[in-house]
């Protein structure tokens, strides 16, 4: 398949329309409160699943609740006629025959209508987890009982994917982590979620670079470590991922793709990992973002998001708005070679 290079097309790399802008966890988030930053560029690329601050005093898990007013009946003393004549002196009543008669029937007074008591729906706890792992990798759990196969946005200092709850409300999945003290948010459609946090200890070992979209877009990442050339070994990219024993033996990189294609409105990612500090090689790694040419995009504009988390461990971004040659170029492969800062590795 051709591949474009330097493709003349790409509108804007800083601040193009629309383009997605990273969304920080700066603190607990949803049933405990958080603050996470956007933008309208940020609203209209990824909006779908805002996330909602809860009112003070709202509980964790969604639900709310209620009080009724119960009127209490006070000052209520019993009392009988009480007799203020002396009765022992009177005279005897005249003997009169006295026919009985029904006593009418009185209808009893009209109560108030009684209502059907409804019981309250069980309160639906959710419970998010994040372990670390080796690589500078998170396995992050959920339990939502109470939704299952549901669309959920996971947000990471930046990062956003798309992932669908288990039959049973579940999610269970590995994930990089792009800070030591990590914060992941998990945030449903109708405001509810769960928040977790790790610290991940060997975060500053690794080298990581995102690229992230929505849709059927055909973005992808090519990583070509010390000179591999494509389809060689050494060339890192969604067909050939690499292995993460391998980054943990200071061997190469690894591509790890996050999210759930098959959900409406996907939001999804590529993460790049390099081990730096235990490589043992020295060189180069050539990073690349190419998108293929298909039926899905061919004469659209697409759009995506680069985070790199190098070195020092500031994140820096990137956004793009790549216009896609029309459908006589399926095939074809748009590279993008200056959009993600190469890595120079030194042995250790």
């Amino acid at each position: 398949m051709d591949r474009i290079k330097g493709f003349e097309k790409l509108k804007s790399i800083n601040a193009p329309k629309g383009a997605i802008t990273a969304v920080s966890a700066l603190a607990v988030a949803l049933g405990v409160g958080f603050i996470m930053q956007s933008s309208d560029a940020a609203q209209q690329r990824y909006g779908g699943a805002d996330v909602q601050e809860p009112a003070p005093g709202d509980a964790a898990d969604g639900v709310t609740t209620s009080s009724s007013a119960i009127l209490d009946v006070e000052d209520i003393t019993l009392t009988s006629g009480a007799l203020e004549e002396d009765t022992a002196n009177l005279p005897a009543p005249e003997a009169e025959v006295i026919k009985a008669s029904t006593p009418p029937q009185l209808e009893p007074p009209a109560g108030p209508e009684m209502t059907e008591q409804v019981a309250p729906e069980p309160a639906c706890e959710m419970v998010a987890n994040a372990r670390p792992m080796a690589a500078a990798m998170v396995n992050l759990t959920l339990q939502a009982p109470c939704l299952p196969n549901e669309r959920v946005a996971i947000h990471h200092n930046g990062m956003i994917f798309t992932q669908t709850t288990s039959d049973t409300g579940e999610i269970d999945i590995s994930m990089p982590a792009l800070a030591e003290n990590a914060v992941f948010i998990v945030a449903f459609s109708n405001g509810e979620g769960a928040v977790a946090q790790t610290f991940m200890e060997e975060m500053k070992d690794f080298d990581r670079v995102v690229l992230q979209w929505k849709g059927d877009t055909g973005f992808e990442i090519h990583a070509r470590e010390f000179g591999a050339d494509y389809g060689a070994q050494g060339h890192i990219w969604r067909d050939a991922p690499g292995e993460m024993a391998d980054a943990i033996t200071g061997q190469s990189g690894f591509i790890t793709r996050m999210g759930d294609a098959a959900a409406p409105d996907a939001l999804l990612a590529e993460v790049y990992t390099f081990p730096a500090s235990a490589s043992q090689r020295a060189g180069n790694v050539a990073l690349s973002v190419e998108a293929e040419v298909t039926a899905l995009n061919c004469g659209l504009e697409i759009e995506a998001q680069t985070l790199e988390v190098v070195g020092d461990g500031e994140m820096k971004t990137r956004n793009l708005t790549l216009a896609v040659p029309e459908c006589d170029a399926t095939g074809s492969f748009l590279v993008l070679n200056n959009l993600i800062q190469d890595l120079k590795v030194a042995a250790n």
